[in-house]
């Protein structure tokens, strides 16, 4: 089995990889969405998932893991544990991703910033802003999903990259067949 069969496989059974109608954060629509969330309420699955990822970056230098919340907690601990790093979370505050709860990155921490899912980037630059603002820097990004179709700055180390279509709200076929969306995720739409 190859890693991305082992990844597909552990979303699917998990009941991460969702099929319907969903509106993104971004505003577009899609038919498939990945709820991370339902993959790493399974400790034992979550690790596997995340070894994939944690191997690529293993011999990069760091010294430290930033997750955004809320997706990137659970990601940045798991990372950590596995690869013996320390790992903090950045999380909003009045709408501003912050660095709180007595959490210091210092200056000259090279920092991996982990992820559930990367597609837009928005988060992971959210929170590398955080990161330079503190005098640190950023390394690269681990993920479990890799959907972006962007160009990211930085590196992007992920368990699986999946291809998901979207489409703008005024020209999805979903919509157009009179099918409700349901609005997964934990950011409002920006």
């Amino acid at each position: 089995m190859t890693t991305d069969e082992l990844v597909l496989n552990e979303l699917k059974e998990t009941g991460a990889l969702l099929e319907g109608h969903f509106l993104l954060s971004s505003g577009r629509h899609s038919d498939r969405y990945v709820q991370c969330a339902r993959l790493l309420q399974y400790p034992d699955r979550a690790a596997r998932v995340l070894a994939v990822a944690a191997e690529q970056f293993r011999p990069v230098p760091f010294d430290l893991i930033v997750g955004p919340a809320m997706g990137g907690i659970i990601v940045s601990y798991e990372l950590g544990r596995q690869l013996g790093k320390q790992s903090i979370f950045v999380e909003r505050e009045n709408g501003v991703m912050s660095l709180r709860r007595g959490f210091v990155i210092a200056e000259g921490t090279r920092c991996i910033i982990s992820e559930d899912v990367v597609t837009t980037g928005k988060s992971s630059e959210e929170t590398a802003k955080v990161i330079r603002e503190c005098g640190g820097e950023v390394v690269g990004i681990a993920c479990i999903v890799n959907r972006s179709a962007e160009l990211i700055q930085y590196p992007v180390w992920s368990a699986i990259r999946l291809t998901i279509e979207t489409w703008p709200a005024d020209d999805c076929p979903l919509c157009k067949q009179g099918i409700p969306w349901v609005k997964p995720g934990s950011r409002g739409n920006a």
